[in-house]
């Protein structure tokens, strides 16, 4: 299904506006729930601090599970920015479209563009560099993570970490765009078919909804689990 997007340039460089533009209202969306959920901090958490304080636990035993203990207070920051992000750019698209008269869109998950995926994916694997050199040194860093168990794999190392990036961020792309696109096909049935498919095209529609809510949920946890797998693959020592 082809889309067009709002387009716009500065000097030779011309940027995707609508995908720019769903990405600043999902930063300001995460922003604004982080926000609002940490004021008027109680001992005795209630509402809206509970909610917070769950994602917090919740994306905290993502970390535990695949970094050590004393790893895991360095990481788990990182993993719930990454999870409210995702999880915010995987959802704003699948609740609603906005398509103007000459079929541009304006209002679409911004991970359901395969460049927004990959570089958060190249983002991933450039921490997770930053962070090995970080943790063992550069020169330790290079062995660990390239000349361990054996030397000879040192091809197929070099290799895993361009597949990393490609799956990494493909994998998010793939199930996003999917459901967007799926949605309109649903959508664009109702407009061809007319009113009276309104009775099948609604349950279909809120049913795929549903689903592709829950689809952008699962990829938002995937996506830090995976990253804190990376993470350990650099900053822990193998024996």
């Amino acid at each position: 299904m082809d889309e067009k997007s709002l387009m716009f340039h500065i000097g030779p460089i011309w940027f995707d506006g609508t995908v720019a533009m769903m990405t600043i209202i999902s930063c300001i969306i995460v922003f604004l729930v982080v926000f609002i959920c940490s004021r008027n901090l109680q001992m005795k958490p209630k509402g809206k601090q509970n909610f917070i304080e769950w994602v917090i636990d919740f994306v905290r035993n993502i970390v535990a599970d695949n970094l050590p203990g004393s790893q895991v207070n360095n990481f788990h920051l990182l993993g719930v920015t990454m999870f409210l992000f995702v999880f915010v750019a995987n959802e704003i698209g699948l609740v609603t479209k906005i398509v103007t008269s000459d079929d541009i869109t304006l209002w679409k998950s911004p991970t359901a563009d395969p460049f927004v995926t990959l570089t958060l994916a190249l983002m991933v694997i450039a921490l997770t560099h930053f962070f090995g050199i970080k943790s063992l040194g550069f020169k330790n860093y290079l062995i660990n993570s390239y000349l361990k168990p054996v030397g000879f794999l040192l091809p197929l190392k070099i290799i895993e970490e361009f597949t990393n990036v490609i799956t990494l961020g493909l994998r998010l792309y793939g199930n996003i765009f999917a459901g967007e696109v799926l949605l309109g096909l649903i959508a664009n049935m109702f407009m061809s078919l007319g009113w009276w498919s309104l009775p099948i095209v609604m349950p279909l529609e809120m049913i795929w909804i549903g689903f592709s809510l829950f689809i952008g949920a699962i990829q938002a946890y995937v996506f830090v689990t995976l990253t804190m797998v990376f993470m350990s693959h650099k900053i822990v020592a193998e024996h």
